[in-house]
């Protein structure tokens, strides 16, 4: 007769536990629609941003190569350097793999041609 009782117990508190997660999910709902009310609206179709009037804004590809380092008598530290800008590089060829040259370390190919 004690194990009827122990379940019947134990079966009360899993409906408490039941009826707590149930309570916990509609008070999340709620918080969740008020914030959502606090919310501005969507932008307008007029605020949208528009295209610039030249058209779209394209990539461009050009070769750089970097300012010279500054000499010095002493010895630069990297704490004293300034930012290091690039300059548009005078021949805008892309580099190319030498012929006879496998192209990477290691590729099994016969090595460079000299």
């Amino acid at each position: 007769m004690d194990l009827a009782a122990g379940s019947g117990a134990a079966g009360v508190w899993l409906v408490v536990a039941a009826v707590v997660v149930v309570a916990v999910l509609i008070g999340a709902f709620v918080f969740g629609s008020r914030m959502k009310r606090k919310e501005p609206p969507p932008p307008l179709p007029e605020e949208q941003p528009r295209m610039p009037d030249g058209g779209p804004v394209r990539e461009v590809r050009e070769n750089r190569e970097p300012e010279e380092m500054p000499r010095s008598e002493d010895r630069t530290l990297p704490h004293e350097l300034r930012h290091q800008g690039s300059r548009t590089a005078s021949g805008q060829d892309r580099p190319r793999w030498g012929e006879g040259s496998s192209g990477s370390f290691g590729g099994g190919g016969p090595g460079g041609a000299r």
